[in-house]
């Protein structure tokens, strides 16, 4: 049995930028408060030893692939200057190609930009920006831990279309701490008045290891923020934004290029501290899985040796169907069946008889040709997606 994959997949980059103004307590990633002032100019030199190990640990510094996307997320990417973005962003060209039409995304934080640095990542390179609104409610950011306004927020908007993005996201929460449906509701009114061309809107939900998970705050009930979800989608469809994936709406042409590579199994290198790539090697032993020292000084201190690594590892055959189902079934329009194949490398009849019983359940339809969950599946996702984990 072939376990590797056939075709090569697109390629993206995500570059982890670490520091916070201040950890949220809803918040699990790998983000650190700011104790006196990050070695950021040290940082940037460090991703691109980082970058140019990995392109020699996979073979691209000999054989490159073009970069369809980028994606700065963090932490808080917009701490770092727009001269330090563009450092950077001069050092990723010359180590590897660009697509012409890549997509380059900056996460940003309102309480962290100014109008001249929109101007300056513009002319660095990136061309989408994404906000961390949460909400436009000041209480309910207060309550995030959040350091921005509602009104800040309307103003980095404002000066990001000023400089000149036409692509922007704003992510968006709901069933937040003593939220109704009135109130969610509002937040997403708020976000149309703006008309982004993409929303994220996701729920909000106590993760392992934060403050809220120790000290729960009073969140509503799981009807209650079904009844959020349903009532918010139906407002963003009315208003022209499409649902693709389960927490991501967007306007024609608008869809997060970068994103929906993770979703469809596609390929990406991982640089910085925390950072997780996944790089199809059909000449080796199929797919391989590495990730970053999570602390910034352990990082640091061997950005671009072996001491960078946390993890590197092959994924094993019988651990790809869940990896590809664990994405893949999260797009509402679903995903070729012949996708799955080019990608984990394993050919359809090794999913036939989960598929079937999936499909009699009504969790997938009945197209042979197309994985693609109903409405139904849609709500109960977690039980599709374990369904597949044997």
């Amino acid at each position: 049995m072939r376990a590797e994959p056939n075709i090569m997949p697109p390629l993206a980059l995500y570059i982890h930028m670490p520091w916070c103004v201040r950890k949220c307590p809803y918040c699990d990633f790998n983000s650190h408060g700011l104790k006196g002032v990050p070695a950021y100019a040290e940082y940037i030199d460090a991703l691109l030893a980082d970058l140019a190990a990995d392109l020699a640990d996979f073979g691209l510094d000999l054989q490159p692939r073009p970069v369809t996307s980028i994606f700065f997320g963090g932490g808080t990417p917009s701490l770092f200057s727009a001269e330090l973005i563009d450092r950077l962003l001069s050092g990723v060209r010359q180590r590897l190609p660009l697509a012409a039409d890549a997509e380059i995304t900056l996460e940003t934080n309102p309480g962290t930009v100014e109008h001249g640095r929109f101007e300056g990542y513009r002319q660095a390179g990136i061309n989408r920006i994404s906000f961390g609104i949460q909400s436009f409610n000041d209480d309910r950011l207060r309550r995030l831990g959040r350091i921005h306004s509602a009104d800040e927020a309307r103003l980095a908007f404002a000066s990001a279309r000023a400089a000149g993005f036409d692509n922007i996201n704003l992510d968006l929460m709901y069933a937040l701490p003593e939220q109704d449906l009135e109130g969610a509701l509002a937040d997403i009114d708020a976000a149309l008045v703006l008309a982004p061309e993409h929303l994220s809107h996701y729920q909000l939900t106590l993760e392992p290891n934060t403050a809220f998970a120790a000290q729960p705050p009073p969140l509503p009930d799981d009807d209650e923020a079904w009844a959020m979800q349903e009532a918010c989608q139906q407002r963003l469809a009315d208003a022209g934004y499409r649902q693709y994936e389960v927490s991501a709406y967007a306007r024609d042409g608008a869809r997060c290029r970068h994103n929906l590579n993770y979703w469809s199994f596609g390929d990406y290198l991982g640089i910085g501290a925390g950072a997780h790539g996944k790089i199809s090697e059909p000449r080796s032993d199929g797919l391989r899985r590495r990730s970053k020292q999570r602390l910034p000084k352990a990082y640091l201190a061997d950005a671009g040796g072996p001491g960078r690594l946390s993890t590197d590892t092959r994924i094993a055959p019988a651990d790809r169907v869940f990896e590809y189902m664990l994405n893949s079934l999260r797009l509402i329009d679903g995903t070729p069946m012949a996708q799955f194949s080019e990608r984990t490398g394993l050919p359809l009849e090794h999913i036939a008889a989960a598929l079937a019983a999936a499909r009699q359940r009504g969790w997938l339809v009945p197209d042979p040709g197309r994985l693609q969950t109903t409405p139904l599946g849609q709500r109960f996702l977690n039980d599709v997606i374990t369904h597949f984990m044997d």
